[in-house]
């Protein structure tokens, strides 16, 4: 019997009706489709429009279709962890909510915010609860409803997010699947970079806050490209050499999607065919806590049992890093 590991048995997803694409933001900022295309490899995005209708509304369709496909009754769930950048409240949790919203009336749940990094940090979180063996079910969810902290005027942000939202079951295993190793990094010094000025209690509400309009995401481009490019990549070669993994042994790079540049540049870091690289980014755009269980959903139909996958993930703050896992199932 192989060591006790948490392995994704099931994966959901979800995004809003409602297309922005380049041409309709030709019309918004001094922008072109080109220019959009060529720089990011986004060609539209997808936006919740309906009024009143936060990131659990996203969610929640995620993880319905999880425990629908998954055939698994929700008294069962033991944990939710919601993994998200813009949540429905300062508090309570967006995972509480959801838990409400789904009738997980057994599980407890919270909120983990690593910005684009959220995801990987909350799968890597969650699978600890089942290695422990105290847990036998626990959903991760990974979404972010970024329209909401997005300045529709500010070209060097609305061209990059959408909304969207992923989540995926993990369960004991024993046959040598599931996560196998992780690398995280936090380094809070790139906080100036890639942040949202105002809103929290360092700098709470005002009327000059919101004239300033810093209650939207801020970024300063060229150094998040540059840090992230060199980071992402290298984490992704470090969970490599740790696991003597060659690019032949890697089926799939499941990378955050953020730049198509930086997701080419970390493939090619770690010597993978373009082949084995998943895109949505021209799709969806970055749903930063949902592109990788977006990626997930997206191509669950080509992931055969014992296929190695290698995530990477970068975010706000600065957070990375990369998980190396063996995937546990085999297409339905």
């Amino acid at each position: 019997m192989s060591k006790l590991r948490a392995a994704i048995t099931g994966v959901g997803g979800y995004v809003p009706d409602y297309i922005l694409t380049n041409k309709e933001l030709e019309k918004l900022v001094d922008t072109t489709d080109e220019w959009i295309l060529t720089r990011t490899g986004i060609r539209e995005r997808r936006l919740l429009k309906n009024p009143g209708e936060g990131t659990s509304n996203i969610a929640i369709h995620a993880v319905n279709e999880l425990l629908k496909k998954t055939n698994t009754n929700p008294d069962e769930i033991d944990l939710l962890i919601c993994c998200t950048t813009t949540p429905d409240y300062v508090f309570p949790a967006t995972g509480n909510l959801l838990c409400d919203m789904a009738g997980l009336k057994n599980a407890f749940s919270y909120d983990l915010n690593a910005a684009c990094s959220g995801f990987i940090y909350g799968l890597v979180t969650g699978s600890q609860f089942i290695e422990s063996g105290k847990f036998k079910k626990v959903i991760v969810v990974g979404g972010d409803k970024m329209s909401s902290i997005i300045n529709y005027e500010d070209r060097t942000t609305c061209i990059i997010f959408g909304d969207g939202a992923g989540a995926v079951l993990l369960e004991p295993d024993t046959t040598g699947h599931g996560v196998m190793d992780s690398v995280l990094k936090t380094d809070g010094s790139g906080a100036k970079y890639l942040c949202m000025k105002a809103g929290g209690s360092r700098k709470p509400a005002s009327l000059e806050t919101i004239a300033a309009k810093e209650h939207f995401a801020y970024q300063e481009g060229a150094t998040v490209f540059k840090f992230a490019v060199t980071n992402m990549a290298d984490v992704s070669a470090e969970i490599m050499r740790r696991n003597n993994l060659t690019s032949s042994d890697v089926a799939w790079l499941v990378s955050h999607q953020a730049n198509k540049r930086i997701i080419d540049a970390t493939a090619e870091r770690m010597g993978l065919d373009d082949k084995k690289v998943l895109i949505n980014i021209d799709r969806y755009g970055n749903t930063t806590n949902g592109t990788i269980p977006l990626l997930l959903w997206d191509y669950e139909k080509k992931f055969k049992k014992g296929d190695n996958v290698v995530m990477a993930a970068f975010g706000g703050g600065f957070t990375w890093g990369s998980v190396y896992l063996k995937w546990a199932y085999d297409p339905k």
